[in-house]
């Protein structure tokens, strides 16, 4: 199953918005951390970890998610959550801890919740499998639509959580896609220290579910594969598991050092930046022409400065508002 010229173009422009998006933010994070970098100044103070280079997963699989399925993410969600349709101007006001963002800035950039788009993440590792497989669960009991993604990095697969929820589904047949994004560092730990098996989509076979391993960070064979695995979920046929050979072009978050890379490593990755290389294939294909994509790009462009001027020009959240929203 290709992508249609449609979808192809909403692929792409989703990798573009995403990838501005994270570019604006990556300056913006950077304003008061000079000369010393100390991560708790600036105007977004905290972590930060972007996920350029990793777009095609996430337009991959959301180009076949409904609004009313669910998706969980990491602490790398900013693809993911634009791709699902997070709200982009609540996103951008979270991120800068402003009173209009998507939890009135207490979450920030790793802890987006848009019950609109039926989105979710989470900084602790593995954290998203146990909601989105119980989302899965709700939906089956309740005879409803729908399936749950999870997303998560090569390491979290290592976690008792991960093993625990994959276990839950397949018994159950659930309405269930786990996508693992194998960027191959855990933080600075490269996989192959960490993990006894190279392929973790050779797990699956232990849940007697299928398993696939999508090398080359393509985003039309993770749309392929996507497609297939969200359509057995559908149909009742329960869960997935899907591997993506990816890219992380930046460190694990914003000033990491990254001395931990072989030399040469990040010169070869940007080479094989996917959004030029998808830029060129559409051209190739004729599946778009320059100004059609020029016309993406610049639409891109427009939409995240609007974004981040909503996120800037907001309001800060009043100090007694930390005493809200919290257990009593």
């Amino acid at each position: 199953m290709a992508p249609t010229r449609d979808e192809l173009h909403w692929m792409y422009r989703f990798m573009v918005i995403s990838r501005r998006f994270e570019e604006t933010i990556a300056e913006a994070y950077f304003e008061g951390k000079t000369p010393v970098f100390n991560m708790a100044n600036g105007t977004i103070p905290g972590e930060m970890h972007l996920s350029d280079g990793q777009e095609p997963v996430a337009v991959g699989v959301c180009a076949h998610l409904k609004p009313t399925d669910v998706v969980t993410a990491t602490h790398r969600p900013h693809h993911q959550a634009i791709a699902k349709g997070v709200d982009l101007d609540k996103m951008a006001a979270e991120i800068f801890g402003k009173k209009t963002g998507l939890s009135g800035g207490r979450g920030g950039h790793m802890h987006l919740f848009d019950a609109n788009a039926n989105f979710a993440c989470s900084g602790i590792i593995a954290q998203g499998m146990g909601p989105a497989v119980g989302a899965a669960l709700s939906r089956k009991m309740q005879g409803k639509d729908g399936v749950a993604v999870a997303f998560l990095g090569e390491g979290a697969v290592n976690q008792g959580a991960w093993h625990e929820a994959m276990n839950m589904a397949a018994v159950w047949k659930l309405p269930f896609v786990c996508v693992i994004e194998d960027n191959a560092w855990g933080i600075s730990v490269p996989k192959d220290a960490a993990t006894a098996i190279a392929n973790n989509a050779d797990r699956a076979a232990a849940y007697g579910i299928p398993g696939h391993r999508i090398e080359g960070n393509d985003p039309y064979k993770i749309y392929e594969v996507a497609g297939e695995a969200i359509a057995r979920a559908r149909a009742g046929e329960g869960p997935t598991l899907i591997e993506v050979e990816t890219y992380r072009l930046a460190g694990h978050f914003m000033g990491d050092a990254e001395a931990y890379r072989p030399e040469g490593e990040k010169d070869a990755l940007f080479a094989k930046d996917p959004i030029p290389a998808m830029r060129a294939r559409m051209l190739e294909d004729g599946s778009a022409g320059e100004a059609e994509l020029d016309r993406i790009e610049a639409e891109a462009a427009e939409r995240v400065a609007a974004a981040i001027k909503f996120a800037r020009e907001s309001e800060e959240p009043a100090p007694e508002d930390a005493l809200t929203a919290v257990f009593a």
